[in-house]
């Protein structure tokens, strides 16, 4: 998502920066270009209209004309409007008050509020809480029971609810037991409809008399661009929403919902669903998406997502075998699995700074996410010594291997040249890092290993 806004944005800039001097006039006809950028990316009309004429009345201000670096400084009240736009900072869960804490989710039908439910509950149950599903949806078929595989899949205990039974009656029922039990956090999956309606907005309203709930969470879907900011509109004029949770943020829509609904509903955004996984829902921070918009990258989302996915010891452990350069195929296949748990390469790539102007480079590749796991299928092919000592691959096990793997010999050969690769980079930083002579040898205990192809002696 963003990603055709991020490419006009960039043109746009790149303009600006090659200026020496700016004035009114042509910060005018940037602003113009930015207008149709942020409409091509289905943003409300009267949500760009309001942001072009306040970037409009901070850009041609005398602070700004007068810089150092005039495209530089527009380009920062670029970013900060975005900010505001996308609600300025980021917003919490309230859990504080009665126990058990009680999140009402709502939405419409398909917008993925089971699964965000779920989500939900991985993510506050890694926080240390208590969380207690509430399948509460009695009208679509198999709800209940897939809200149960979910519970059992992160092991969150989930309410016995009957189809048979009022929605109203299972929520009451669900927080007594929460309460009996000694669950902090009630989680409750309501029904949706394909459309707003009456029979909707008067069933949740009596759940919410009901059970009091600390937040009531709209699950719009992103993908559906502006008709995601209509619903929100509606339940939140209907149920005063607490907050909202765009889901399949990952998909390729434009990302007009993100940036409008906010404005539109003066609803926060508290979560993304970024991946159909039930790890793939980050926090919302206005900030850090606004620098990804302008392909500045988000460093610290890279990072909270590396610290959730790395263990500690075979970080260490990892350390230590780069210290004494006994890092192998395994080792390989190991980082291979962690990155995969980030999420996916394009994901990853737009949090780094300066990947950006890669990706809009004519005929440049988009990452390929099946190459990961031909890499990590080849590796797995090989028996336990040849992971470990990879100079004893000679021809005829390259060719077992591709057939255990599926892949072809080229496939094998190209994994162990970019292993090798590896090594020969982790040789020349090898001084630099932990104190050693640069370029010293990867030295696995083998005289043999010495003649290894790419590696410097």
């Amino acid at each position: 998502m963003f990603e055709s806004l991020s490419e006009r944005l960039e043109g746009v800039f790149k303009k600006l920066r090659g200026q020496g001097s700016l004035t009114a006039g042509n910060i005018q006809d940037a602003l113009r270009e930015v207008r149709t950028a942020l409409l091509e990316a289905d943003v409300n009309f009267s949500v760009v209209k309001e942001f072009i004429a306040s970037v409009s009345e901070r850009a041609v201000g005398q602070e700004v004309l007068m810089s150092l670096s005039p495209g530089q400084q527009v380009i920062k009240v670029v970013h900060e409007s975005l900010i505001d736009l996308l609600g300025g900072t980021t917003s919490e869960l309230r859990l504080s008050g009665g126990s058990p804490a009680v999140l009402l989710i709502v939405g419409l039908q398909g917008s993925g509020k089971t699964t965000t439910s779920a989500k939900l509950a991985k993510q506050l149950k890694k926080k240390g809480r208590r969380p207690y599903l509430v399948p509460a949806d009695v009208y679509r078929p198999a709800a209940i029971k897939q809200l149960m595989v979910l519970g059992q899949a992160i092991e969150v205990p989930v309410h016995p609810s009957e189809a048979s039974s009022d929605p109203v009656d299972i929520c009451r029922a669900a927080c007594l037991a929460a309460k009996h039990n000694y669950y902090d956090t009630v989680i409750i999956d309501t029904a949706g409809r394909l459309h707003v309606d009456q029979e909707l907005m008067a069933e949740l309203g009596r759940i919410k008399q009901a059970v009091s709930p600390a937040e009531i969470l709209l699950v719009a879907d992103a993908m559906t661009g502006q008709d995601a900011v209509s619903v929100a509109e509606k339940f939140h004029q209907e149920l005063a929403l607490t907050g909202i949770i765009l889901s399949k943020m990952e998909g390729d829509a434009r990302g007009g919902a993100a940036l409008s609904i906010k404005k539109v509903t003066s609803c926060p955004i508290k979560f993304v669903g970024t991946g159909e996984d039930l790890d793939g829902l980050e926090v919302f921070h206005p900030d850090r998406l606004a620098s990804r918009i302008l392909g500045m990258g988000d460093v610290l989302s890279l990072i909270e997502k590396a610290e959730a996915v790395v263990d500690q010891q075979q970080a260490e452990a990892l350390a230590k075998k780069l210290k004494r350069n006994t890092f192998t195929l395994e080792d390989f296949r190991d980082q291979i699995q962690q990155i995969k748990k980030m999420g996916s390469l394009e994901q990853i790539m737009g949090m780094i700074p300066g990947l950006n102007k890669f990706k809009q480079m004519k005929n440049m590749p988009k990452p390929d996410e099946k190459e990961l796991v031909r890499v990590e299928a080849i590796i797995n092919s090989m028996t336990q010594n040849e992971r470990r000592r990879h100079d004893i691959i000679n021809s005829s096990r390259r060719q077992r291997i591709a057939a255990g793997s599926g892949t072809t010999v080229q496939d094998v050969n190209r994994v162990i040249k970019n292993y090798n690769d590896m090594l020969t980079m982790m040789n020349k930083m090898r001084g630099p890092l932990f104190g050693g002579a640069p370029g010293g040898g990867m030295n696995f205990g083998n005289k043999k290993r010495k003649k290894m192809k790419g590696v410097r002696r």
